[in-house]
Order: structure tokens, then C-alpha cells, then sequence
């Protein structure tokens, strides 16, 4: 099941790198994001390393950061 799991959070993550990477963003919101998935990752890594299921909380927590570091950058502006 958990295998299962994986392969759909990997298939999700690649369909939505292949979406985002014909997005054109400038360099100071990509970097927001980009900055924000990386502490989501690391957040939900350590969140998952406690519950067990590592790989999908990285996942989840790089896709909640770098959203919030898009939309707080926005804000910014």
C-alpha cells in the first residue's frame, strides 16, 4: 500500500513540475517559492519521519511551501 502510495505522490509531483515549468515567473518569485518548497520539504520530512511516511510528507509539505512562498510574494508586491 505503501508503495502504491509513493508512486501516485511521485506521479502527482512530476505532473506538477512538468505544469509549473512552462509557467513563466521572474526571478524574485521564483525564488520566493522556491525558497518556501525547500522549508516545506525539510518541515514535512521532519513530520514524517515521526509519523512514518516520509516521502509524502516532503511532498506535501515542498507543494504547501511553495505555494505560500508564491502567494506571499504576491502579497508583497
Amino acid at each position: 500500500m505503501r508503495k502504491r502510495a509513493a508512486g501516485a505522490w511521485a506521479a502527482c509531483l512530476l505532473c506538477a513540475a512538468g505544469l509549473l515549468s512552462a509557467c513563466e515567473v521572474d526571478r524574485r518569485t521564483g525564488e520566493a517559492a522556491l525558497s518556501g518548497a525547500a522549508v516545506g520539504a525539510a518541515g514535512g520530512g521532519v513530520i514524517g519521519l515521526i509519523h512514518g511516511d516520509f516521502l509524502g510528507s516532503a511532498a506535501t509539505g515542498a507543494a504547501a511551501g511553495a505555494a505560500s512562498g508564491f502567494v506571499y510574494d504576491q502579497l508583497r508586491r
